[in-house]
């Protein structure tokens, strides 16, 4: 159920932008414990004169943002280790640690629509979210 939004200043080639957004959702999956199959990942790419960044990055072209959208419930451990995930998967990748900017959204789950327009509330997810 989970889903996220890779925002990125540059253009890669397309199976590197396969490969990031693989990393982002092997990520999720293995923090958060959910089914490979709950996939919902897209990329942003923007002109660099529209997406302005950490000053600190060293490669500002590498500049990186995730957003994840996620049910609450999940603990601080959990969250952390997406985090060291997501950074250790994209700096492999290129993506240098300093340049990625990581947000966790959580929503509630009567705010989420699947299944043919039905509350998050109103469906067996098949997972835990309170790891």
């Amino acid at each position: 159920m989970p889903s996220a939004i890779v925002e990125i200043r540059t253009t890669y080639a397309p199976e590197v932008e396969v490969q990031l957004l693989e990393t982002v959702h092997a990520a999720i999956v293995q923090a958060f414990k959910v089914s490979p199959v709950h996939r919902n990942v897209t990329l942003v790419v923007h002109a660099p004169h529209r997406f302005l960044g950490r000053t600190d990055c060293l490669a500002p072209e590498r500049l990186t943002n995730v957003s994840i959208f996620v049910l609450p419930g999940r603990s601080v451990a959990a969250k952390r280790a997406l985090y060291k995930l997501l950074v250790d998967g994209l700096e492999l990748l290129g993506i240098p640690r300093a340049c990625v900017l990581i947000r966790l959204h959580e929503l509630p789950p009567e705010n989420i629509g699947v299944r043919g327009g039905l509350p998050v509330c109103d469906v067996a997810l098949g997972y835990p979210v309170d790891i």
